[in-house]
Order: C-alpha cells, then sequence, then structure tokens
C-alpha cells in the first residue's frame, strides 16, 4: 500500500475533481442519500476516509463519525469541511484497525476495497467486520468512457490502472472491479443480512448484523 498512500498524499488538493463528472451526478445524488439512511443514528468509523466527502454526508444523520486515514495530507483537506454533526479524525492504517481499542454500529469503507487485492479481500472485510456491527463499501463499477482505462492485469487477477495527476507524475494504481457476486462473497464470512446494489457508475453493499434506528 505504500505507492497507494504516496498516490493519494500527492493527490489530496485534486482528488474531489472526480466527484464532479458531469455524467455521474445523478448517481451520486441517489447514493448519498442511500448513504445516509443506512448511518442514521449511529456511531460511524471511517476507514480511508480521504478528503472527506462521505465523511460530511454521513455526518448529517450519523450520530458520530470517526474519520481515519494513513495520509495526514487528505486528513488535513478533510478539516477543512464544515460538518453538521460530531466528527472527529485520526491518522490510522486500515491493517491496524484494533488498535482503535473501540466498537462501532457502523464501519463505513468508501473507494477502498478496489483497492485491496483479490487475495486479500475476505480477511480485509473480516478485519472491518470486528470493528462494528455492520460494514458498508461503496466504490465503483467500470464505465467506458468514464471510467479510467484499465492498463493491466495481474497474475491474481487484479486490475490496474495508470494515474495522472496535475503535476504530470504517473502511478500505477491497483484498482480492481467487482464481477458478478464477487463482493457479496467477500461479504459472506459477516453474516446473511447482506445488500448489494448498483447503480450506473458506483455500488453499495453491506453486511452484518441490522443495526435499529434510535
Amino acid at each position: 500500500m505504500t505507492d497507494l498512500t504516496e498516490y493519494y498524499r500527492r493527490r489530496a488538493r485534486e482528488y474531489d475533481a472526480v466527484y464532479a463528472k458531469p455524467e455521474r451526478q445523478d448517481d451520486l445524488r441517489r447514493l448519498r442519500s442511500a448513504v445516509a439512511e443506512l448511518v442514521r443514528e449511529q456511531t460511524v468509523l471511517e476507514v480511508a476516509a480521504g478528503t472527506g466527502y462521505w465523511t460530511a454526508v454521513m455526518a448529517g444523520t450519523a450520530r458520530s463519525v470517526l474519520a481515519t486515514d494513513l495520509a495526514e495530507e487528505t486528513l488535513a483537506v478533510a478539516r477543512e469541511r464544515d460538518y453538521a454533526g460530531e466528527v472527529s479524525f485520526r491518522t490510522a492504517d486500515v491493517a491496524r484497525l484494533d488498535e482503535l481499542g473501540a466498537s462501532f454500529d457502523v464501519v463505513f469503507a468508501g473507494f477502498f476495497w478496489s483497492h485491496v487485492p483479490r487475495a486479500e479481500a475476505s480477511e480485509f472485510v473480516r478485519r472491518l467486520g470486528r470493528c462494528g456491527r455492520r460494514v458498508v463499501l461503496v466504490d465503483n463499477l467500470y464505465v467506458e468512457g468514464s471510467s479510467s482505462p484499465v492498463t493491466s492485469v495481474g497474475p491474481d487477477g487484479d486490475t490496474y490502472q495508470t494515474r495522472r495527476l496535475a503535476d504530470g507524475s504517473a502511478y500505477e494504481i491497483l484498482k480492481n472491479f467487482p464481477g458478478p457476486g464477487t463482493v457479496e462473497a467477500d461479504l459472506r464470512a459477516l453474516g446473511s443480512e447482506i445488500r448489494f446494489e448498483e447503480f450506473g457508475y458506483y455500488w453499495l453493499a453491506s453486511a452484518g448484523q441490522r443495526v435499529g434506528a434510535g
């Protein structure tokens, strides 16, 4: 994850441009609404929070949000946002979440599942599940003409994209896109209450113990 972390550190100030693509706006409105409902009145641990886009979405309905990320550069951008509810921040490695020493109603990972090697995806999901009663994932579908092209495929089926930043630097980034049933299979270890929904450009999944509001 070293190269990935470095990429996001350097991309921090331009990251949110990905949410400005005109063709994705309807999907984003629907997705924001769905995520806000899933975390309503819940305590939320957000992993790989990045610049806080989804932190702000959840803060409006959640009881509280602890937003974590390994890159202080992206968290610095997140701290500059205005939030409607109780939000705190902490630098944390997704591989060492147990060090947080707390349990949450919901663990949310936005656009990080796709950066996990397929061979490690099930363990990644179990790690999230050990921190909360329900896991919620959001990520991209591959859409020709809108998504960055896949430029290489690894021996285990992992797909990679070459990303260029505004300064001209290039990074080859692991970015997996789910095949039929892939996400559901990863989530199966967390319980039978599995939800998977596709939007035009994104997908939303959740699993674990159903958490009631209030």
